[in-house]
């Protein structure tokens, strides 16, 4: 991939509509391209679990495109709890006016398009621990950014980890440690993978964080 087809799409996902901070994405972007760089890693395709509007997928496309990897974007499009009306991240355009609830998946679909991933990065649009229990393909790469509540986030934990192959990587957004900062189910996952003994810490930017699978266990 050219130095400049990678700049346009991560410009892409600079103006994507969305929460990731831009060092953020920046990070998952290089963790990105790092494990698909590394000699020893594994071969899978790579899954994120959240994609709203598509930010995310840009940042992590353009890794994958480089690549030639396969990015599985999954998210069942009708938004977390903190999205729903009376919440802070609440969006009222991307209500379905004829259902009267939330429908990421066209504006997804069309920011994919806009940066050009569309032969890159594969919507998956379902509930995730259905997905999760019926998937058999070991991932190189799982991003996790789901729902922030607690069965959300532990069930993303507890379905999509299994899968991460040995020599995989692990990012996880939006943990914060001060409490004062944001949600907790997060944090907590994150602490989980820590205290599994099957994962060690490669990096932290903003709420990001970045962890290599070690070995078995979750």
């Amino acid at each position: 991939m050219p130095a400049d087809r990678a700049a346009e799409v991560l410009a892409h996902a600079a103006a994507a509509r969305g929460f990731m901070p831009p060092d953020e994405g920046r990070a998952l972007f290089e963790h990105a391209a790092a494990t698909a760089a590394s000699a020893d890693g594994p071969d899978g395709p790579w899954l994120e679990v959240g994609s709203y509007c598509g930010k995310s997928a840009c940042y992590l496309g353009a890794a994958a495109e480089a690549a030639g990897r396969i990015l599985y974007a999954l998210d069942h499009h009708r938004g977390s709890e903190e999205n729903q009306a009376g919440w802070k991240h609440h969006e009222p355009d991307l209500v379905d006016p004829g259902l009267g609830r939330m429908d990421t998946l066209p504006t997804f679909r069309r920011t994919i398009h806009d940066a050009g991933l569309e032969g890159t990065v594969v919507a998956v649009v379902g509930d995730s621990p259905a997905v999760a229990a019926a998937w058999a393909t070991p991932l190189s790469l799982l991003f996790i950014d789901g729902g922030h509540g607690t069965e959300p986030a532990h069930r993303d934990y507890e379905g999509w980890v299994p899968h991460l192959a040995v020599g995989g990587t692990l990012l996880i957004h939006d943990v914060f440690e001060d409490p004062a900062d944001g949600g907790r189910p997060p944090y907590e996952i994150w602490c989980r993978a820590v205290a599994s003994g099957a994962f060690a810490e490669v990096d932290a930017v903003g709420s990001l964080r970045a962890l290599r699978r070690t070995g078995p266990g979750v």
